[in-house]
């Protein structure tokens, strides 16, 4: 996956590396809220204690500590955006925008450390702007020492003005001799073996991974060790089930000491995951999350399929489901690829159309007493979009109430009425046979 990466990060040195294994059955996670989890990711993130923020600029940011020289504390915050919510303008053959990011970081007793930065953004293609997955990552270093900080940011889109603003509180922890730092999750690390050498990281501000497909890498220091020593290492689910443990090993007689620890996700992963390191007081962890892609936060395969009832492919999803736990992975990969009308870019745009749907539906049609993605309406609405016209022949009443929806390039009228009294809108049967043809032209079409 590509990604643009404005960053304040330099430097170098070798890593040690660690493996996964499971122990104990696990088991697979219990069904969660997935739905609420697809429809407010803002929410979800920020119960991780992310900085996140929604519309209209939305992002997600997270903040990693390290030692510094001295009795300093290095912090780097990072943010994760997405190209479609810039006004992107065209410059000569490339399509270009300017964001500016506010920061401060205010802590009892002491001057606030603000910076702000301005950056762009340049692409190659109009397609690249409507980019709706993790398309830039920003970075900032900074210089702390130890406490509580009370973090805020503000990204600003300077080509339409529009801004979204996050908060939270995060602790940068002082290092002692013998000491671990939390694992900081990345996508690229290189270790150092100097307190004053900068970190060389490139942040995964949401802590997350894609389920059988991507890598989440973990970056462990260990400071001052006076010979060898082993630190616990263990990976628990949100069942609180221990999924991974090992051993971190130090050799001893080094300033800073590296651990990369990488997983490949499968199916027992899925979910929230914490990283813990060390233990009593000495204990650090970060919160990760691996759900079936960065743009939607499911956690559950069941739950997934599930969702996906109106998405058509039938057939397939219909395999998955019947699909031993061992190939549901590679399964769904080959699903993701096969449904992705642009296999040019790293996200799947149809599935992207259709989960955002999904959302729209839900804060739509909140009168029937059941979900709005699971009513008549919210069907129609996810497949077809919004109706160019719609005409109620009572608006306020139950009794007898008619809904028309027009959609005028389709040549489609469509009724919903509700028969009981109880304001459940249901398609007429002739409007359900109007449609499912309409829809099955569409799909035919590749529409």
């Amino acid at each position: 996956m590509r990604r643009l990466v404005t960053s304040a990060v330099l430097c170098a040195a070798t890593l040690g590396c660690g493996s996964w294994s499971r122990v104990g059955s696990g088991g697979q996670p219990k069904p969660t809220e997935s739905l609420t989890r697809v429809l407010n990711t803002t929410q979800f993130y920020q119960r991780l204690g992310r900085l996140a923020a929604g519309d209209p600029l939305p992002f997600v940011g997270n903040v990693a500590f390290a030692a510094g020289p001295a009795d300093s504390v290095i912090g780097i915050l990072g943010l994760s955006l997405e190209n479609r919510a810039f006004a992107f303008q065209r410059e000569g053959n490339v399509f270009v925008a300017r964001y500016r990011v506010s920061l401060s970081f205010k802590r009892e007793g002491a001057t606030s450390v603000d910076v702000a930065r301005e950056e762009v953004v340049r692409v190659a293609s109009f397609q690249e702007t409507l980019r709706s997955d993790e398309s830039i990552l920003f970075q900032q270093a900074l210089r702390l020492t130890s406490g509580t900080y009370h973090v805020s940011v503000a990204v600003r889109d300077v080509g339409s003005t529009s801004e979204s603003r996050a908060q939270a509180d995060f602790t940068a922890p002082s290092y002692g001799p013998a000491s671990v730092g939390a694992p900081i999750l990345a996508y690229q690390a290189t270790g150092r073996g100097n307190l004053t050498d900068p970190l060389n990281l490139v942040l995964n501000p949401r802590g997350s991974v894609g389920y059988g497909s991507d890598t989440l890498l973990a970056y462990i220091e260990g400071y001052n060790f006076s010979g060898p020593a082993t630190v616990p290492f263990k990976v628990v689910d949100e069942q609180q089930h221990v999924i991974h443990q090992d051993e971190l090993r130090f050799r001893g007689g080094h300033q800073v000491e590296s651990q990369v620890i990488r997983l490949s996700p499968d199916s027992v992963a899925l979910g929230e995951l914490s990283l813990i390191v060390g233990e009593g007081q000495g204990e650090r962890k970060v919160s990760a999350l691996v759900s079936f892609t960065q743009a939607w936060v499911v956690t559950n395969f069941d739950e997934m399929l599930d969702l996906l009832r109106y998405f058509g492919h039938d057939d397939e999803v219909s395999a998955m489901r019947k699909a031993p736990a061992s190939e549901r992975a590679r399964m769904w990969r080959e699903f993701y690829a096969a449904t992705d009308p642009n296999n040019v870019t790293p996200e799947n745009e149809a599935l992207n159309q259709y989960f955002s749907r999904i959302a729209q539906a839900n804060a739509r049609f909140t009168d029937e007493g059941v979900p709005g993605w699971r009513t008549d309406r919210g069907e129609v609405f996810i497949n077809l979009g919004p109706p160019d016209e719609a005409i109620e022949n009572s608006p306020g009443t139950t009794a007898n109430r008619i809904v028309r929806w027009s959609y005028i390039n389709l040549r489609l009228d469509l009724y919903f009425r509700d028969e009981s009294g109880f304001g459940r809108l249901r398609l007429l049967p002739s409007s359900r046979a109007d449609y499912e043809r309409t829809l099955a032209r569409i799909r035919r079409q590749g529409g």
